[in-house]
């Protein structure tokens, strides 16, 4: 699945938004509106100052942009706050699911998207602050970043129906830990790895996860 192409800064303002806790957004919102709208609110000198003519320019355009941003921010962060408050519940509702016994139907049958979702909420659950960098789609990049206690960790997440993680997997996520400096890894599978994926990992602080893992 291809990666989704962004658009702008209003897009990567949702994207922020939306991976942080729901309340945070509803917060900037609120913070976004009263500076905006404080800022826009100044008047300008009535008559230029000598010698001053350029720090006016940039003042009328600060005025101007607090003036159009105190309308579009805040919906913006509001928005992002709803999608994160959707994803938040969407996370509970899979994990209940995997833990009403029906782990089977929901590995088999989610999207990778809602796969890298389920497995954020297990590390939450298990006291990690995560981030969803969205790696890419299904089978790209790094999926989560996770951290606890000073140290981070680097998750990727895939989803295979009826496949083997190969030990190239495990080699692509060892490089991208050395280069960023973090802790430890993780690869996450609904299926499950090959006997060199396994071995690869010994020793190398990365932990595998199969879709056994998932359901205990």
């Amino acid at each position: 699945m291809m990666a989704r192409r962004k658009t702008g800064l209003g897009e990567d303002l949702l994207d922020i938004t939306s991976a942080l806790p729901w309340w945070m957004g509803v917060v900037l919102a609120v913070i976004a509106y009263g500076v905006l709208q404080h800022y826009a609110s100044l008047g300008m000198p009535t008559s230029p100052v000598p010698g001053q003519m350029g720090y006016m320019v940039v003042e009328q355009m600060g005025r101007t942009f607090a003036y159009y941003g105190q309308y579009i921010l805040p919906p913006l962060f509001l928005f992002g706050a709803f999608a994160s408050f959707l994803k938040r519940r969407k996370r509970k509702d899979l994990v209940r699911a995997v833990g009403e016994g029906k782990a089977g139907n929901v590995l088999r049958d989610i999207t990778w998207r809602d796969f890298e979702l389920l497995v954020g909420e297990a590390f939450r659950m298990h006291g990690f602050s995560i981030v969803e960098t969205g790696g890419g789609g299904a089978d790209d990049g790094i999926d989560l970043v996770l951290r606890k206690e000073g140290e981070f960790f680097l998750v990727q997440c895939k989803q295979r129906r009826a496949y083997k993680v190969s030990v190239n997997i495990v080699r692509e996520l060892l490089g991208v830990m050395v280069a960023k400096g973090a802790t430890g890894g993780f690869v996450v599978t609904s299926g499950v790895f090959t006997t060199e994926a396994k071995s690869f990992a010994k020793g190398r602080n990365i932990e595998l996860l199969d879709g056994s893992a998932l359901t205990t």
